[in-house]
Order: C-alpha cells, then sequence, then structure tokens
C-alpha cells in the first residue's frame, strides 16, 4: 500500500516552471495561491526534491490561519508532513523546509557529516542505497499514517516518480505568461520516455486568475 499521490505544480503557457536560471518565479495568482493552500491543508505530506529547497527555499507549511485551526480541529497537526528527496543530503542547514514535521529522505551514500548536521533539525529516513528508494519512501510513509501526498516539485522528482508509477493526479495551473529557454526547468524533466508515453485523462479544467488550472488522473497500464 502507498499514498493516493497528486502533483501540483504552475506553469508557464510554454511548459516552463521556472527560467533558465532556476530561480523562483510568480506564475500563479492570488486565487490559486489559495487553492494551493488548501490543497496542503487537506493532505498528511507535502514532498520536494531537493532542487526546490535549493532554488526556491519553501517553507511547505499552511499560510492561513484558518486552515491551520480546520486541521487541528479535526486532530491532526497544524501542518503536514514536509518531506524532502535528497539523496545526498545536500539540503542547505538553514533551509526554511527544517524543523519539527520535517523528514529529509537521503540515500546511504549520502555524506555522514551533512546527515549529522541535518539530525539535529530534522527527521532523516535512509531510503536507498545510491539515490533515494521512492517506493520504499512511500511505505515508510503509508506507515506513518500518511495516505495523500502532495507534491511539489521540481522537474526530476515528478519525472522520478511518474516513471515508477507512482503518481495518481497530476494538477496544473497553466499561467498567463512565456518564460522560454531550453534549459529552463519543465513539469517534468529526466530522461523522458522512449515510447510507451505516460497517458493522462482529462477530469476537469476552470479559469483561475487569468490562468488556467488544469487536472488530469493518470492512466494506469493494462
Amino acid at each position: 500500500m502507498r499514498p493516493y499521490v497528486f502533483i501540483n505544480s504552475a506553469m508557464s503557457a510554454d511548459g516552463k516552471i521556472s527560467s533558465f536560471l532556476r530561480r523562483q518565479v510568480r506564475i500563479s495568482g492570488s486565487d490559486d495561491l489559495l487553492r494551493v493552500d488548501r490543497l496542503r491543508a487537506e493532505s498528511d505530506a507535502v514532498m520536494v526534491g531537493v532542487g526546490t529547497v535549493i532554488a526556491d527555499n519553501p517553507k511547505l507549511r499552511v499560510k492561513s490561519e484558518a486552515l491551520r485551526a480546520w486541521r487541528l480541529e479535526r486532530g491532526m497537526p497544524e501542518n503536514p508532513l514536509r518531506i524532502v528527496a535528497d539523496s545526498r543530503a545536500r539540503t542547505p542547514p538553514d533551509a526554511a523546509v527544517l524543523g519539527p514535521g520535517c523528514i529529509i529522505a537521503v540515500s546511504s551514500s549520502a555524506p555522514p557529516e551533512r546527515i549529522k548536521g541535518l539530525s539535529k533539525r530534522c527527521e532523516i529516513a535512509v531510503c536507498g542505497e545510491d539515490s533515494v528508494d521512492l517506493r520504499r519512501l512511500m511505505d515508510m510513509l503509508y506507515e506513518r499514517g500518511v495516505r495523500r501526498l502532495m507534491v511539489e516539485g521540481g522537474g526530476t522528482l515528478n519525472w522520478s516518480l511518474i516513471e515508477q508509477d507512482l503518481v495518481d493526479e497530476i494538477c496544473v495551473f497553466l499561467g498567463p505568461m512565456v518564460i522560454g529557454g531550453r534549459d529552463a526547468p519543465t513539469l517534468v524533466d529526466g530522461i523522458g520516455f522512449a515510447e510507451n508515453f505516460q497517458k493522462l485523462e482529462l477530469e476537469s479544467s476552470e479559469r483561475i486568475d487569468d490562468g488556467l488550472l488544469i487536472k488530469w488522473r493518470v492512466v494506469r497500464s493494462a
């Protein structure tokens, strides 16, 4: 068993999630940001890759006081668990994501001194030898009570999850801008499929702010 996994992201009209500088770009409008905060509040855990932590330094906490109170009323922690897939333990020791409720998933090949430093501010989960074993991580999270896992990128983590058939839903806010750049990160990077491309089924689409919110269900192979 594993959690229900959904990717939520914002990308430009040309499919970029950031510029070639790989720094945070504001793509979503105010209404979409409120939607994202609700999704976090409704999730048991939120997960990103270490590249997102280094580039954006996200907190991954619920911003709305009302939504945090909503969680507490239901016997849930104020914020969902925060998970970082970080094979080499490259998360900066002052990253905003760290603190109680944060789990850094590393491989056994991560430098021990980095693991020791991070362990002072978060929980460390060793999953895999050379890179994070995502299937093992999903098993661990399910055992921890995580039933709904929100993935907020980036493109490399998204690819790894999709390639290993670990994603159930993809939700994308398509923003009204063009970023461009052959080296700018996309929603899904990685090696990519040469054939047998991942199929999606459209669930819904709606206008939010000046963009378009699109939800797809991942179609499982027969």
